[in-house]
């Protein structure tokens, strides 16, 4: 029998979940108990090239409450033709198309192998995709010409049927029609109002299809007008039309702000797709060089003498234009959601743009390419090529009116969902009335997937103590995802799961052993950050901390050995673990969490990618990983901790969103030296290559790219590494000092060991 580690990678190679527990208690009581929710990791459009699509539409539970899939786990009668739901246990007879089925000739979605499956629904013309650039002209001319060199080059990388629009502003807003041959012409709009749909539509000259109320448009209506064109129409005029374009020509008198319409020029982009391209697939790509500061949307008034909000003006409620800001925005976030259309952001500029006010617009549009830099030059070029590039390849998945829901069994409920979603407020039987994160509902939309979208799905055990559960049952979910594919067709993908259920009194041993710490812990992780988006930082941290207590005083109930005296002993720990301690220190530490040090921009950048990547990289975005490189042996993954600082060794540590190459203080005097030219000293070179050819593979690959840094023992930029390694050896620990056993760190930090003996000692005294 494969292990319960087996068991949990194969379901996550073949059905793209983690479940935090994978034998689940049967009692609400019980599951209450346990501290760590049931919930999954999943992500929807997981990559499976031996899924081939299934050329039928699926059957459906007969029952209206239900209509739960056709899946493995239904019970199936071949001979009466029959088979019952296992959802709500409704009896459904199978259509004509199923006649010849029997037990040794079942169709594809009864083999235990397709517990996920791929249905074709419909078949049809390829539906446009839109990419609507919007341009902030108020930048540098430095900027504006690398900004504008980076568009001409993503003309070449998009589809040739899609199509294309251009908006610039600045203390105006322009709206470029592309259709005129010869000639640049564009309706100009005061950047101080407002403009709904209708309004923008009579302004100009559109008319909205009445074929396409309600769903997209077919191939036969046009599917362009004069400010949205094939790119293989307009290639050449766009290209020329962005080289010619200048810096926003209103003077900006010494000692004040450019004045900069963000919020007009959004609003006139969701409002033109909205009354032309309803229901479509669209993306909104937003290019801005500093923070909103007239009309609607703005951050920040035109004075420099005025900064822009702090995290302290925030908690003393001094930000004056926070609230309305963000109102704005969040009704452009949910127009933009209810049409399909998603709202990148490219954010490049030394100070704040607005992000803080803005995150709805990518976290509730399912944004994947919202980017935070310091400059339009080589990282942010970079990082938009790959974006394009990705868009070539996976614009199968990032396009469409996508909708998730999940099915569950009678005993288990839905509480929510954390991810780049939004509800569609589809109640139903399945629905708990306990929330987590966007919850209330059954039914959730993703504007933009990709293949490593990842939502977090968050359940309640609703069966009573008094109720048992019959010796072998299962609890089973059923997730529905419905997404557009680039040739036309609308599928569904149908993943069904069940788990074990147990009695945690007699079958706690079992319960332990099915617990997926990491699933876990960035399930807990997850819950943790969108905490901190409406309480103060604190507050969410002793929020923490009282589960992580709850859980070892839970543990220990199970622990006949244990004294509960002045420490606890090793069997206490089989539900906790030294690495979920570990993983939760470093959480408490991280960006994602702690807002010292970090504006509220990038605080929010780090929470929209954390909040939609995979369980392999948020692990690394909270627990960064180090390798340690020497004349020792190969490269080895070594602790995040002080004791691995030594002076012969070079350090690369990856947090995701920065690749940093350390090197000690002998090998970077060796360096400074110039040894590694010498050719007697061949081997010290390949020592200094290693790391950096590493680097360059990771940046390579990654999304968005890292930034990139090398450093040295005492060089400022050091600082990234020991901010982030575990502080077990600092200035109070003199004892250390001068040995081989790493470098201490000059903080006041606690580390890793004082903070798990706080937390036994806690523990211990509140299970008393």
């Amino acid at each position: 029998m494969a292990s319960f580690a087996e068991y949990i990678a194969q379901n996550e190679e073949r059905d793209g979940v983690r479940f935090s527990w994978n034998v689940w208690p049967s009692s609400r009581l019980e599951a209450t108990r346990m501290v760590v929710p049931i919930a999954a990791l999943f992500t929807p459009l997981k990559e499976r090239p031996d899924l081939p699509p299934i050329q039928y539409e699926p059957v459906l539970c007969s029952r209206a409450t239900c209509r739960a899939v056709l899946n493995p786990l239904c019970q199936v009668d071949y001979r009466a033709k029959l088979w019952a739901c296992n959802f709500c246990y409704q009896r459904n007879q199978f259509p004509p198309s199923y006649a010849g089925i029997s037990e040794v000739n079942q169709p594809a979605e009864l083999l235990p192998q397709f517990s996920t499956i791929e249905y074709v629904v419909q078949r049809g013309p390829p539906m446009p995709l839109l990419f609507l650039y919007v341009v902030d002209t108020c930048i540098e001319d430095d900027d504006l010409q690398a900004l504008k060199e980076s568009l001409q080059m993503s003309l070449s990388l998009l589809p040739p049927a899609a199509l294309v629009g251009l908006i610039t502003f600045g203390r105006m807003v322009q709206v470029h029609e592309l259709g005129c041959e010869g000639i640049s012409k564009s309706y100009v709009f005061r950047g101080t109002k407002d403009l709904n749909a209708k309004q923008l539509q009579e302004m100009l000259g559109l008319t909205k299809p009445a074929a396409t109320q309600g769903r997209a448009p077919q191939t036969q209506q046009p599917l362009c007008n004069r400010f949205l064109q094939p790119v293989q129409k307009v290639d050449m005029n766009l290209t020329d039309l962005l080289g010619e374009l200048q810096r926003d020509p209103w003077p900006v008198t010494q000692g004040k702000r450019p004045l900069r319409s963000l919020g007009v020029a959004l609003s006139i982009a969701v409002g033109l797709l909205e009354c032309t391209f309803p229901n479509t697939g669209a993306r909104i790509m937003t290019f801005i060089g500093g923070p909103a500061t007239q009309g609607p949307g703005m951050v920040v008034g035109d004075e420099l003498k005025t900064p822009i909000r702090s995290w302290h003006d925030i908690e003393k409620d001094g930000a004056k234009f926070l609230k309305k800001a963000t109102k704005h925005y969040e009704s452009l976030a949910s127009r933009a959601a209810a049409n399909g259309h998603i709202i990148d952001i490219y954010a490049c500029a030394l100070d704040q743009t607005g992000l803080l006010e803005m995150k709805c617009c990518p976290n509730h549009t399912g944004s994947m390419g919202t980017l935070l830099v310091y400059s339009f030059h080589t990282p942010y070029k970079t990082t938009l090529t790959r974006l394009y590039l990705k868009l070539s390849v996976f614009f199968v998945n990032i396009f469409g009116l996508n909708s998730f829901s999940p099915q569950t069994s009678r005993e288990v409920k839905v509480s929510g969902a954390i991810g780049p979603c939004v509800s569609l407020n589809a109640k139903g039987p399945c629905v708990s009335e306990n929330e987590i994160g966007t919850g209330g509902t059954s039914q959730w939309k993703v504007c933009g997937f990709d293949p490593s979208t990842t939502l977090a799905l968050y359940f309640e055990v609703v069966n009573q103590h008094n109720a048992p559960i019959p010796q072998g049952g299962r609890g089973a979910i059923q997730f529905v995802t419905q997404y557009q594919h680039s040739s036309g067709q609308r599928r569904i993908r149908v993943t069904t799961t069940a788990r074990n259920w147990a009695d945690a009194q007699s079958q706690i041993q079992s319960i332990a052993a099915s617990f997926d710490q990491e699933a876990a812990a960035i399930l807990m992780a997850r819950l943790a950050v969108y905490r901190a988006e409406t309480e103060e930082g604190p507050d969410v941290l002793r929020w923490l901390d009282r589960q992580l207590i709850r859980l070892v005083r839970h543990s220990t109930i199970y622990c006949p050995y244990c004294p509960l005296a002045a420490h606890l002993c090793s069997a206490c720990f089989s539900l906790c673990s030294y690495w979920l301690f570990t993983f939760m220190f470093h959480l408490r530490r991280s960006p994602f969490l702690q807002v010292f040090n970090n504006s509220p921009d990038e605080s929010s950048f780090y929470r929209h990618h954390f909040n939609r990547q995979d369980l392999t990289q948020a692990l690394i975005m909270v627990q960064p990983v180090l390798y340690a490189y020497s004349f020792n042996g190969p490269p080895e993954p070594v602790l995040l901790d002080s004791s691995s600082i030594l002076p012969d060794r070079i350090l690369l540590m990856d947090t995701f969103f920065q690749i940093l190459i350390y090197h000690g203080e002998t090998v970077a005097q060796w360096r400074k030296a110039k040894y590694h030219e010498m050719p007697e000293y061949e081997n010290f070179k390949h020592l200094l290559q290693a790391p950096v050819d590493d680097a360059q593979e990771l940046l390579h690959t990654r999304f968005p790219m890292p930034r990139y840094i090398d450093t040295e023992h005492g060089g400022s930029q050091a600082r990234f590494l020991l901010s982030k390694v575990n502080p077990s050896q600092t200035h109070n620990n003199m004892y250390t000092w001068g040995q081989e056993s790493g470098a201490p760190i000059l903080t006041d930090d606690v580390s890793l060991q004082v903070f798990m003996d706080h937390l036994k000692k806690l523990a211990v005294s509140s299970a008393a």
